[in-house]
């Protein structure tokens, strides 16, 4: 059923694309910022300070994806007893954990000239500041907890408890009064954002999954390798 997702299948599919998906990052990336920072317009309000729009917002969705990714990984390793994936949610998670700090740092930068202040307790900052929480205790499991049962157990507890904070994240501008705008982007309706930042937007979004997809790759053949040199044929 999850032959797909066996070690040596993924450790395969690395050694053969990783060139491939890093070309097809700097590519990305490359004309991701051409359009962000020169082709798009400014805000007729925030000016060119909008333009950190084209960090903040696809590093805030890629961590919320990446947890949500992590959570559903750590129920499937649960139920269906197989560690592996638990060992591909350990190597998501870095990469999730630096672009929720880089959601909150561009926030906060962002913030300054668009509220007036560095930081405010928003209801989506707070809620983006404890997800950060919930990957920063994820990945110390990880280091602290030598059981590998144990280790388990707990991550899945701190994935699935942390999963919560995720549709808060995403509603709390419908739920609270609170500093941000209402979503521009909507899958399920139109969005109100116009193509010219749609467009790099979904390109920088792009970009970021796939050095999200690098860093998760090297990662997860570091932990083979790890567990090869424990002398574990098996998961």
């Amino acid at each position: 059923m999850f032959k797909i997702f066996e070690p040596n299948k993924i450790f395969l599919i690395n050694s053969k694309t990783s060139k491939y998906i890093l070309f097809l990052f700097i590519t990305v990336l490359t004309i991701g910022l051409v359009e962000a920072l020169f082709l798009s317009p400014e805000d007729y309000i925030q000016s060119h300070s909008v333009r950190i729009m084209y960090v903040h917002v696809p590093s805030a969705w890629i961590s919320l994806g990446i947890f949500s990714l992590i959570a559903l990984l750590s129920i499937v390793s649960f139920i269906f007893k197989n560690k592996n994936f638990s060992i591909i949610a350990k190597s998501l998670a870095p990469s999730g954990f630096v672009f929720s700090i880089v959601a909150l740092v561009t926030g906060s930068i962002w913030g300054k000239p668009t509220w007036g202040t560095w930081w405010a307790w928003d209801a989506r900052i707070t809620s983006m500041l404890i997800l950060l929480l919930f990957y920063a205790m994820y990945i110390l499991a990880w280091r602290i907890f030598d059981n590998n049962k144990k280790v388990i157990k707990i991550t899945s507890v701190i994935a699935i408890l942390g999963v919560i904070n995720v549709p808060i994240i995403k509603f709390s501008v419908d739920w609270w009064s609170t500093l941000h705008q209402d979503s521009s982007v909507n899958i399920l309706s139109e969005s109100t954002i116009h193509p010219s930042m749609l467009i790099p937007l979904l390109l920088m979004t792009a970009a970021f999954s796939l050095f999200s997809l690098l860093i998760f790759l090297m990662k997860y053949n570091t932990e083979l390798i790890k567990i090869k040199n424990k002398g574990l044929d098996r998961l």
